[in-house]
Parts: C-alpha cells; structure tokens; sequence
C-alpha cells in the first residue's frame, strides 16, 4: 500500500500533501486518545477512593446509631417490666380484697341459713303438734260420726247399706221418670218437624212440578178442525210429531179426544212456544220438518218479545229503576208460571204493591220495599231449569245481577229459610202472606173460603169454657175466648192443644193455622 502511495505521491503533488495532513491527524487522535483513558483512569480511582471513605463514614454512623437504639430499647424494656410489676401487684391487692369480701359474705350467708334452720326446725315441731291435735279431733269427729249414724239407724230402722240402697232407687227413679219426660219431648218435637220438612217438601214439589190436580198448569189443549189433521201432524212415520216435540221439548199427546190435541210439559213458556207453533201450522197447512223448525223459531222470537214486554209492563207499574234487563227478562218469564194456581207474575205485583203500601205507613224505603217485593219470588221463573228452592235460586240471581243487600235479604228471608233481620224483610213476608191467602188468590172459591172460616169457628166453640171465637187472616188465625171461671191459667195450653189436635184431625187447609187462646195469659199453639 505504501508503494501505492508512493506511486500516487509521485504522480501527483496535491495527493501528497492530503495523504499527509491525514496521517497527522490519526497520530494526534491516537494520542488524545491516550491521554483520555489517562485522564478517565485517575479520576475513577479517585472515586473509587473517596467512596470507600465515605461507605467506612456510613458504617460508623450506622454502628453509632444502633449502639443508642440498642440502649434506648433497654430502657424501655426496663420501664416497661416496671409497670407491669406494678400492675400485677394492684390486681393482686384487688383480687386478695374481693376474696376477702367474698369470705365475708359466705360468712353473713352461713349465719342467716343457721338462723332458717332453726326457724325451720321450730315450725316443724310446731307443725308435728298441730297433726297429732288433729289427729285426736278427727278421732273424735269419726267417735261422734258413729254415734250419729247408729242414731240414725235407730229412728229409721234402716242400715247404712239399705238407705243407701233406696236413696240410689229413688234417684234411678227420678232419672228414668225425666229421661221418658225428654224422650217423649224429642219424639214430639221430631214428629211435628218431620211433618213440617215433609209438608214443605210436598208444597215445593206441588209447585215446581205442577201435580195433576192444577191439570191447566200443565198441559195445553190445542183444537183442531177436524179429525184428518191429527194424521197430518203425526205425519209420515211421525216425523212430524217427532220433530215438533224435539224442537219444543213438549209432549204431544194424541187420543180419542175428538179435535184436540193436548201438550204436556212442566215449563209453560216451552208449552206456550209449542201451542203458538202447532197452531200456526194448523192455519197454514203445510206441516213438514223444515216448516215446523221455521214457524218454532217464531215462536220462540215472539214469545220472547211478549216475556219482555211483561216485564217491562211489571217495572213500569210498580215504578221501578235501574233494574237489570236480564232481571225484567226473567219477570216477563213469570207470565207463565203460576203456583197453587195463583199466576206468580200477578202475584208479585201485588206483593210490591202491598210492600209499598206498608212501607210507606211504617216511613221506610217505599221503592226499596216495592223493589224487594216485586223480585221476591224471581227465582220460580228458572225454577224448572235449575237446581234447588226457588229462594235460593232467586238469592243467586240476585247477588249475579248485583241487587241491594236489603232485596237480596229479603229474597232469602220471605220463607223463613233465613231470620229476617230488616224492617223491609219482614214487610215482604207479610205482603207475600197476605197475597198468598186472600180470598180467591189461589183457586179456592167464596163458599170452600167461607165455611172453612165456619168450620175453624165451629171446632172452637164446641169446646167447653170457650166464650168466643173469631176466625181472621183469611182463616189462617183464629183467636178464641174462653170463660175465666171455667178455664185457669194451668189449662190454657192443654185446651189450645185439644182444639189444635181437633182442626188437623176434621179440617183440610193449605198452610198452617195459628190457635190464639187468651185469659189473662195467652196460649199459643200451631195447626201444621
């Protein structure tokens, strides 16, 4: 490379110089260089030097200050082994002073038990005496017991056992003598209510079912024009007979009945629907299934409009508001119903009428009462559909179509199935009374009216001591006066019994009859 140089030097000057300046300046670099790491060498080791004096500095500082922790840490070890010394010995004086204290109370406890015990053993001795004296009275008490019963048996001539013997005969006696009094008081009792459940039970059936003897509120008799149409209605095979009583639900009875035909069913508003059918079909002529389904339909429709205009006729006459279209539905329903004969329909509008009438004498609720009566019997509308009294069925109706308590009340008390417990309940029981027993209210004519009240009189006065008699309530009371000389107070009630028994006995009545004897005391008693 030197060779080069040389090479390039002689050929050009410039280089030359260029090549040397160079070279001038590596050597001056290198030597800085050295100098340098000289340099940077001293100034380590004299760190170096100075950090070992200084770490030798920390190390004694560091010896000096644990020395003084050291002794400060004894010391307060010492003060502190002090105080606990001398906590130690006050809860030690304190604990010797509560056991002191303790010993002392043992002590007091100990002399005041010696002072029980002996109280205690005083009372024992005490009570050690006050045995053996009663010891020695009970003995004398037991001397005199016999003494006295051996008396005793001396005046009656009778033991011990035997008087014993008949005092328990004579109890047994007594016993047996108030037992058959009760029993024959319980038989009586269930003799007359099992005449009264089985007589409600019969006038409920009566009503509800219509027994053959009110044969007009069971069937419907249809005329005809002539014999011909009997086999026309009969039809092919009887479908048309079949399909009438299907649709209707009616019992057509056809017999030898010339030109009639008769329709059986317990539900008037079915009968009503199939009597307008049959007739219709009779003035039309053509009677075929399809004409019989057609001309029912209207007559269910127009039977329908006549039980709505019913029981719109019955509000609108009592003056009544607010009652629900179903409820007037349902009175419209009771233009074909009737009971012992009586329409019940009729027979409600009179009840309201008469409740009304007696509300307003007595100054309570007059629409509430007429409300009451009106609605008191709607339960015989449905009754032939549904299960149970028409009292119950009315109360339901009632509470589903939201009637004031006080006409629910009085549904449910009008016969005696609740207690009333309101002025417009027992308004209503009486209007329902009085409608029901009126003169010719249900089928009974003036002369049966008349000498049943005859026949009531006549029983009466046929009994000695009996000064007068008056049959009232349209015969369902009847009040008798009797003589005071010849009748007492003690045979009042035997003789309002023997008058009772004669009426069941010789008289027939619906109902019951209430026997009124008066003196100066009363004696009432009921013909069931």
């Amino acid at each position: 490379m030197l060779f080069s140089y040389a090479i390039l030097a002689a050929m050009n000057p410039l280089v030359t110089t260029v090549i040397a300046v160079a070279a001038t300046a590596v050597v001056i670099g290198v030597l800085a260089f050295f100098l340098g790491v000289t340099y940077r060498k001293k100034i380590a080791e004299a760190e170096i030097g100075s950090a070992e004096q200084e770490s030798t500095r920390i190390i004694n500082e560091a010896m000096k200050t644990a020395e003084n922790k050291k002794k400060e840490a004894l010391l307060e070890a010492k003060e502190e082994i002090h105080k606990n010394r001398t906590e130690a010995d006050r809860e030690i004086k304190e604990r010797r002073n509560e056991v002191q204290r303790q010993e002392k109370r043992l002590i007091q406890k100990e002399e005041t038990l010696d002072k029980k015990t002996e109280a205690m053993e005083a009372k024992n001795e005490q009570l050690q005496k006050s045995i053996a004296e009663t010891e020695k009275v009970k003995a004398e008490i037991s001397e005199i017991k016999q003494k006295q019963i051996a008396l005793l048996e001396e005046l009656s001539g009778l033991t011990s056992e035997q008087a014993k013997q008949k005092l328990v005969e004579q109890i047994e006696g007594e016993a047996k003598h108030e037992a058959a009094v009760r029993i024959k008081a319980i038989e009586d009792q269930l003799k007359e209510d099992a005449e009264n459940k089985a007589r409600e039970i019969i006038s409920i059936a009566i009503q509800r079912c219509a027994a053959d003897h009110i044969s007009e509120a069971a069937v419907s008799v249809v005329p005809l024009p002539n014999e011909e149409m009997k086999g026309r209605i009969i039809g092919r095979e009887g479908r048309n007979i079949r399909t009438l009583e299907t649709i209707t639900g009616v019992d057509l009875i056809i017999d030898d009945t010339p030109e009639a035909i008769t329709l059986s069913c317990f539900d008037p508003v079915r009968r009503e629907i199939a009597r307008i059918t049959l007739e219709r079909l009779i003035s039309d002529g053509r009677i075929h299934p399809a004409r019989i389904e057609e001309m029912a339909e209207k007559a269910r429709k127009e039977v329908d409009a006549t039980i709505k205009a019913e029981g719109e006729r019955a509000v609108l006459e009592t003056g009544l508001h607010g009652i629900n279209p179903e409820l007037v539905k349902l009175l419209g329903r009771m233009k074909y119903r009737t009971s012992y004969g009586q329409n019940v329909l009729n027979h409600s509008l009179e009840v309201a009428h008469l409740s009304g009438i007696m509300a307003a004498e007595l100054g309570v609720d007059v629409n509430l009462a007429k409300r009451a009566g009106l609605l008191h019997d709607i339960g015989k509308s449905i009754d032939h559909e549904v299960e149970g009294s028409h009292v119950d069925i009315g109360v339901n109706l009632a509470k589903k179509y939201r009637e004031n308590e006080a006409v629910i009340h009085a549904i449910h008390a009008h016969h005696n199935d609740v207690e009333p417990t309101t002025v417009i309940a027992c308004i209503v029981k009486a209007a329902d009374a009085v409608s029901a027993a009126r003169p010719g209210a249900r089928r009974e004519n003036l002369e049966n009216y008349i000498k049943r009240l005859e026949k009531l009189e006549e029983i009466a006065n046929s009994f000695e001591g009996v000064d007068k008699s008056f049959a009232i309530q349209a015969g369902r009371e009847i009040r008798i006066m009797v003589k005071p000389e010849v009748v007492n107070d003690e045979s009042l009630i035997l003789v309002a019994r023997e008058i009772v028994k004669k009426i069941e006995n010789e008289m027939e009545y619906p109902g019951q009859i209430k026997v009124h004897v008066v003196r100066e005391n009363r004696a009432i008693e009921f013909a069931k």
